[in-house]
């Protein structure tokens, strides 16, 4: 468990601080509301300490393996299934333990058991590992056993990464022809300027007189690639190297999921695919009878885009200051129309979760279309990229010969 201060407003509006024990930062606001306490800010003050008998070997085993979301998956329908079934957790926990490959998941399955023999709840267990359990999936399961409804929540999870999974196949299985196409010209154009440009380059200097400015051209970005690819290369990896410590900032995360929006072609699809994530997601808290403040809270950080985790916090305090749910939706700017309409009439008849169910299934099925036709979209630019860079070859290496034999023949 950790400490959390926090800051809020009671019922009587009056503002009210504190501290309160807490597996996640959304347990706190959990409580909070419970107590009547809207909270305004929540600040872990002192984190939860680890099993020091197991937290060298956890590292260790952080470093080199990971928990893919199939095993995720599998750990949630058979969890759905032990516990519909009546086996007790602990027993379950060290059952399963038993039965896995993955050594990460097999110590984290008996860190969990001891957790609950210890007497914690499976939501605080589950909150000591934070890179495995995201925050979704520790507030289902925290509302799961609230409610007594333990095997509905492990089994929302499992269909929650099902659709996650089948997002992200999709995504890569459309994504694929066009990088490795991309891939194959950024190779070829390596080999031609290191290896046939110079072998080439003797005979063209040895016909005489002025060469074609392709050829010249060639010749000249193929010196400069012989002589100086060490710069190249070590710029490359600076260049990267300064990208992805700028990406891990909090300003240029923020910067670079803006972008990805705006790329062009994927940009629409990216977008799409992170709001129907958000509808689901949302969903799925709302019938779990998250309060809606709280479910915002963790939606925002499900989404998989800071920029619009960061809009989705702001509806939250929109919420917060009185605004209707669709009337903080529509200052996002985030939906279409349509969805807006679904959404509005979801808030009038108080069936908010089954819209953005809906709602999600609308975006599920754009993106799915979107990325059916790709590669069709694709493929022009591929073939411009490929018949310019054969131009210019063509050009460059064929047109000396083609007036070297023309003046032989003459």
């Amino acid at each position: 468990m950790a400490t959390y201060s926090y800051r809020g407003r009671n019922r009587e509006g009056e503002e009210v601080s504190g501290n309160i024990e807490a597996g996640t930062a959304a347990m706190a606001a959990s409580q909070l509301s419970v107590d009547g306490i809207i909270p305004i800010t929540i600040n872990e003050a002192v984190a939860a300490k680890k099993q020091s008998s197991t937290g060298s070997k956890e590292l260790n085993f952080q470093l080199f393996q990971k928990i893919s979301i199939d095993e995720l998956i599998m750990f949630s329908r058979q969890m759905f299934s032990l516990t519909k079934a009546g086996v007790p957790i602990t027993r379950a926990m060290r059952g399963l333990a038993n039965t896995v490959n993955n050594p990460l998941l097999e110590e984290t399955l008996g860190g969990l058991a001891d957790e609950l023999e210890r007497g914690n709840a499976l939501s605080s267990a589950l909150a000591k590992y934070p890179k495995i359990f995201s925050e979704l999936y520790i507030s289902m399961i925290h509302v799961g056993e609230n409610t007594g409804q333990l095997d509905e929540s492990f089994r929302q999870m499992a269909a929650y990464l099902e659709l996650e999974r089948q997002t992200v196949q999709n995504v890569k299985q459309a994504t694929r022809y066009p990088i490795f196409v991309l891939v194959a010209i950024s190779i070829a154009i390596g080999i031609i300027n290191v290896f046939v440009i110079p072998a080439f380059k003797s005979v063209f200097v040895s016909f005489g007189g002025d060469m074609p400015w392709q050829t010249q051209a060639l010749i000249t970005v193929s010196d400069f690639t012989v002589d100086w690819w060490w710069a190249i290369v070590g710029g490359g990896v600076l260049l990267y190297i300064a990208f992805y410590r700028w990406r891990k900032t909090e300003s240029g995360h923020m910067a670079w999921d803006r972008r990805k929006l705006k790329f062009p072609i994927v940009g629409s699809i990216f977008y799409r695919v992170i709001l129907g994530r958000f509808s689901r997601t949302f969903s799925i808290v709302l019938k779990a009878g998250v309060p809606i403040e709280q479910g915002l809270s963790i939606v925002s950080k499900a989404v998989g885009n800071r920029y619009i985790g960061q809009k989705v916090s702001g509806m939250r305090q929109g919420i917060e200051r009185g605004e209707s749910f669709t009337q903080t939706a529509h200052q996002t700017g985030m939906f279409s129309p349509l969805v807006m309409q679904m959404l509005a009439v979801g808030e009038e008849t108080g069936r908010v979760d089954e819209m953005l169910e809906e709602a999600a299934g609308f975006y599920e099925q754009e993106v799915e279309y979107d990325l059916k036709n790709l590669t069709s979209a694709i493929e022009p630019i591929l073939i411009v990229a490929i018949g310019g860079m054969v131009l210019v070859l063509a050009l460059g290496v064929f047109l000396p010969l083609w007036e070297l034999s023309t003046t032989i023949n003459g």
